[in-house]
């Protein structure tokens, strides 16, 4: 798991309406697809705050939803409104990035030289 300055992301770029990409200070890049972010929420909406059990089912997401808006949220998250209305999930940097070497595994990654 990517630690300290690891997980600081130095440029977050909306990519078009489903897309977000983020570069991290130690020059990995990740890329996010709308859909999936939103399937992955972590709201209380989305997920029982005492189990942890997921209560948004997955095929109840559009694959063509979109992010209507993203925000930073003080220094540690971002913070969607997403096609469906929904707005309540902080996806923390820190989530965000654990999110993205579980896709990727954690062996090879996109880095961009410095």
């Amino acid at each position: 798991m990517a630690a300290g300055r690891q997980i600081e992301p130095r440029e977050i770029v909306q990519e078009g309406a489903a897309q977000l990409r983020i570069t991290w200070a130690d020059g990995r890049v990740c890329r996010y697809r709308a859909a999936d972010l939103r399937r992955l929420c972590p709201c209380a909406q989305c997920v029982n705050e005492w189990t942890g059990e997921r209560i948004l089912r997955a095929e109840t997401i559009a694959e063509d939803l979109t992010m209507q808006d993203v925000e930073l949220v003080g220094r540690y998250a971002l913070c969607f409104r997403w096609s469906d209305g929904h707005q309540t999930g902080i996806y923390s940097f820190r989530y965000l990035r654990e999110l993205c070497e579980r896709a990727e595994g954690t062996g090879e990654d996109d880095r961009e030289e410095s």
